[in-house]
């Protein structure tokens, strides 16, 4: 690699998100280098569990930015088949109480105004979609549109078919500062392994670390970690067809509480295991223990499926999602930096988004027409802070 030359585009992070615009950055034509301090999906991507979802989204922009990604996710899909482990397997919402059901009801009423696609369960048809789930429910909402991937492994691809379109991949490489104009506007990037890369414009796909990305342009976007914890049991003969969690876990996703919030989500793997979440607290960048966490995870995982109560659980892992107070990514150009393009703050539906958020980022970047509407998502929509760096 030329260290004198001048790239269209440096993105910050080789996670879902950065591989994501790497890929349709490329593909189009423009020059990219994506530079990562550690390794492809080292941070949140890896700790996901690739979750394509509609059925946890309110009606408004975000719900639109998952249906444009459950598209391209489609494409991708055919574009690499059998690698990325894609499986539209749907998701079933199950509610336990009339009044949860009543609100499940009022949420896909609404979401159909969107093109979103539901098919309600009643209880005594439960079994027929799940036949290991728990009796005594008062019934569930079907999502056919809900799938999954195998996160790590669609970032990978994704870079692997940016690197075949001209993107060079800079990884344990670490950006030190920014390279600013006299103007303020970005011109580049300081790494502390290859110098100076000098461009037209820096994405931040920096996932939890990107305020410290953007206050190297001298910026601030409040992105805060969000810990969430996942089980991982046994290989198991298949026993969950869908991606099933308690209507719980709608609120939990849209509340902006620190404390320690847990519903279960439960699902099946090509490989075998059963994952089981979803648990969600802002407890800063702390890597400890939490057997509360996952004592409570398991147990409402079995509340749901009896049938896990005598599987053993080989493994747990978390990540730290990356939260934004308004629940919406930042998508677009920064305008207190000219230069600099945010791609980050998708909090726990990274992987979902990460197709629609290249393919936008890709299309500002080259001063055309957007897919959809990106105003809701602007960098600057925040009002300054006196955060503490976690």
């Amino acid at each position: 690699m030329s260290r004198n030359r001048t790239w269209d585009v440096v993105i910050v992070g080789a996670g879902m998100v950065g591989a994501a615009c790497a890929y349709y950055a490329a593909t189009a034509g423009l020059s990219v280098a994506l530079v990562d301090r550690g390794h492809v999906a080292g941070g949140t991507t890896g700790a996901g569990e690739g979750n394509l979802l509609v059925s946890d989204k309110q009606p408004g922009p975000e719900l639109d930015l998952a249906l444009l990604s459950l598209r391209l996710w489609q494409d991708l899909a055919a574009e690499f088949p059998g690698v990325l482990e894609y499986e539209p397997k749907g998701g079933l919402v199950v509610a336990s109480s009339a009044e949860g059901m009543r609100a499940l009801r009022g949420l896909a009423a609404r979401q159909a105004a969107r093109t979103v696609r539901t098919e309600e369960v009643p209880a005594e048809r439960l079994r027929e979609a799940e036949p290991h789930l728990a009796e005594g429910l008062e019934g569930g909402m079907l999502y056919p549109q809900d799938a999954q991937v195998q996160p790590a492994l669609a970032a990978a691809h994704l870079l692997r078919a940016a690197r075949r379109a001209g993107a060079e991949l800079l990884l344990g490489t670490e950006v030190t500062g920014m390279l600013l104009a006299s103007d303020g506007r970005v011109r580049g990037v300081r790494t502390d392994r290859s110098g100076v890369l000098g461009c037209h414009a820096v994405v931040n796909a920096a996932g939890t670390w990107g305020d410290r990305v953007a206050a190297h342009a001298g910026v601030e976007l409040p992105v805060l970690p969000r810990r969430g914890f996942i089980l991982v049991t046994e290989p198991l003969p298949p026993l969950v067809r869908h991606k099933v969690y308690a209507a719980d876990y709608v609120a939990d996703v849209v509340s902006g509480s620190a404390d320690l919030q847990s519903s279960a989500v439960v699902e099946g793997t090509c490989a075998g295991p059963v994952l089981v979440g979803a648990s969600r607290e802002r407890v800063g960048f702390d890597r400890g223990p939490a057997v509360p966490v996952l004592r409570r995870l398991a147990a409402q995982a079995v509340a749901l499926f009896p049938v896990l109560a005598g599987v053993r659980v080989i493994r747990a892992y978390h990540g730290f999602r990356p939260y934004l107070p308004d629940h919406l990514p930042a998508i677009g150009p920064d305008p207190r930096a000219p230069g600099l393009f945010h791609a980050c703050g998708h909090e726990g539906a990274g992987i979902g988004l990460a197709p629609a958020t290249g393919l936008l980022l890709t299309q500002l970047l080259c001063g055309e027409p957007a897919e959809m509407d990106t105003s809701a998502f602007r960098p600057e929509r925040f009002p300054p802070t006196t955060q503490e760096v976690p």
